[in-house]
């Protein structure tokens, strides 16, 4: 269904609000900026920057994009024929080449990083992110697997796939922090994950291959 008008405004407006207050975090830092300055300075009520985001780090993370769900819907999203593992290196090449804001490749990142390192509240949500992120994962591969309730495997895998997912965002936060060129950065994790890919064992490459249910029955 198309995107209305009233959900089109409020969707540019959220990300108004979020642009702006991601603009005063970074030139005086996450903690010395409050919820007024940043309603004020998006010339919008402080009601209304409540409305959008729950909390001030939501501001920096929203939901929507930093999601606890984003490696399950990857692979809940994955057509026939393609396993959990080549989902996501699926769509993690596709993001580094459009140079996504979801893998921080999108511009000023740099600066944002550092805004976030110096807040301990953005670090520790981050941290909860990624363990949430693999919890939600090993859920979904257990149960399109049939696994077992005391089978280690889809957290096993889970954990890999999680842990992928993190060296791509660590590989971009250190070389960000280098200086290096969005550009030079995207080529540097393809070479990664393609490096990662040949060094994982066949059993994780093909596990948990969506099967095309239009040739069952």
């Amino acid at each position: 269904m198309p995107e209305g008008l009233r959900e089109r405004k409020k969707r540019q407006t959220r990300r108004r609000v979020s642009d702006v207050a991601i603009g005063l975090f970074v030139a005086r830092g996450f903690d010395r900026v409050t919820i007024a300055e940043v309603a004020e300075a998006a010339d919008v009520s402080v009601n209304t920057v409540y409305n959008y985001f729950t909390c001030k780090e939501d501001l920096v993370l929203p939901p929507e994009e930093a999601s606890p769900q984003r490696l399950a819907d990857i692979v809940r999203q994955r057509p026939a024929g393609q396993s959990a593992l080549g989902a996501v290196l699926a769509r993690l090449r596709d993001e580094i080449r459009g140079r996504d804001r979801a893998v921080g490749l999108s511009a000023g990142f740099g600066r944002v990083l550092e805004m976030m390192r110096a807040a301990p509240t953005l670090t520790a949500r981050l941290e909860d992110l990624g363990r949430e992120m693999t919890e939600a994962l090993g859920l979904v591969l257990a149960e399109e697997t049939g696994a077992k309730q005391d089978d280690p495997l889809p957290r096993a895998v889970a954990w890999q796939i999680g842990s992928l997912h993190a060296l791509v965002y660590s590989e971009v936060g250190r070389r960000t922090a280098a200086g290096e060129s969005a550009d030079a950065i995207a080529v540097a994790l393809l070479e990664l994950l393609d490096t990662v890919e040949t060094l994982l064992g066949e059993r994780i490459l093909t596990y948990a291959v969506r099967k095309d249910d239009s040739c069952s029955g």
